[in-house]
């Protein structure tokens, strides 16, 4: 093991609030939402998660990089977040099949990382005072610059992200002879869920965000996708639009995450911004409709007015998160649409909610 001689860097919070430590490998600043993720493995998924677009991830997890990173371990081509936030930074990596180590793999993205920071002080504040803008830097004597650089990134609250991480055209996945057609709307989907959808025997054309519903239903798909993404659900009213076209017409719809909230917009439902999200890979769910509890993947920042849902003559609650009560799960009484808050494709796990795959699939065919 090599002895690592490290800058020093801080976070500096848009309250002004300062926590210091040091950084990985590249020096610079880096801008973003400060978030937290409680998961104790994954973190190569999360980093390239397109839903974490435009954050600083503060991981809990008290070591990062040990088991360095594997090329079939990424959600989409590139790191999404904005930066990295841990306690200790492994250089050195053990695990039979990883490709690199994570510190070779970040300075490949150019993503700035900084280690040594009291990450339990840091998590305890964000959770007190709610996810803010921050800053993460070596340049640690230029304080009043950044402060003021800090003061002008845009909140994620009304933040339209999406167009950031979506394809830019077309393109498909699966075998073209298979028997399901599924319209997928990127608006920042992970491979993951395409990796579901095809091992159940589904052709699936990707779309851009923008992309209409005269563009996706001219490929004549037996199914609709809304996916995964960042930012704030209300502008994305192309894909308000998209899924109003396909509720009026009772065409089988699954939506996930920025999906479950974009089909709430579409039904009139209003969203609104957590005090700090749900990031993690054990969040308990509640299936209403079964009665059973899910141990699920989450990562969100938005979420779907409960009471408003509740009093929609047409929509049913299925799944609620059981820390907090929040809406986890929907679906349209008279219509072949149902949504999650959460992620049922996760990779590394858990895997308790994948049958949400197979009833999107019965759902096709029994239409």
């Amino acid at each position: 093991m090599k002895y690592q001689k490290l800058k020093k860097a801080l976070i500096l919070l848009e309250d002004g609030t300062i926590f210091h430590g040091k950084a990985v490998g590249r020096e610079g600043s880096a801008f973003g939402e400060v978030c937290f993720n409680t998961g104790m493995t994954g973190y190569q998924e999360i980093f390239t998660d397109p839903s974490y677009y435009g954050q600083l991830m503060v991981t809990t997890n008290a070591h990062i990089g040990n088991y360095g990173v594997n090329d079939n371990e990424v959600e989409s081509d590139s790191i999404k977040i904005a930066g990295l936030i841990c306690k200790n930074f492994s250089y050195d990596y053990s695990r039979v099949d990883s490709n690199g180590s994570l510190e070779d793999f970040l300075n490949a993205n150019n993503l700035l990382a900084i280690s040594d920071v009291d990450t339990r002080a840091l998590v305890s504040y964000i959770r007190d005072n709610g996810a803010m803008n921050a800053v993460i830097t070596t340049d640690v004597d230029n304080l009043e610059n950044l402060k003021k650089e800090l003061s002008d990134i845009p909140s994620m609250d009304g933040l339209e992200l999406a167009s950031k991480v979506s394809t830019k055209t077309p393109y498909f996945v699966g075998d073209e002879n298979a028997p399901i057609k599924i319209a997928a709307l990127d608006i920042g989907i992970k491979k993951n869920i395409l990796r579901n959808l095809v091992k159940r025997d589904a052709y699936v054309k990707v779309y851009p965000y923008n992309a209409s519903f005269e563009d996706l239903s001219s490929w004549n798909p037996d199914g609709y996708f809304l996916s995964n993404g960042p930012g704030d659900p209300r502008p994305l009213v192309d894909a308000q639009a998209l899924a109003k076209e396909i509720i009026s017409r009772d065409l089988p719809l699954f939506g996930i995450c920025l999906g479950h909230q974009v089909i709430a917009l579409a039904n009139g439902i209003s969203t609104y911004k957590m005090h700090n999200g749900h990031r993690g890979i054990n969040h308990p769910v509640k299936n209403l409709v079964t009665g059973k509890g899910e141990i699920t993947s989450q990562n969100h920042g938005f979420a779907v007015n409960r009471e408003e849902a509740e009093a929609h003559p047409d929509l049913e609650i299925t799944h609620l998160h059981l820390n907090d009560d929040t809406v986890a799960g929907l679906k349209m009484k008279s219509k072949n649409i149902f949504s999650v808050q959460y992620h049922p494709e996760a990779s590394p796990g858990p895997h308790d909610s994948s049958y949400l795959f197979d009833q999107f699939i019965s759902n096709i065919k029994n239409k």
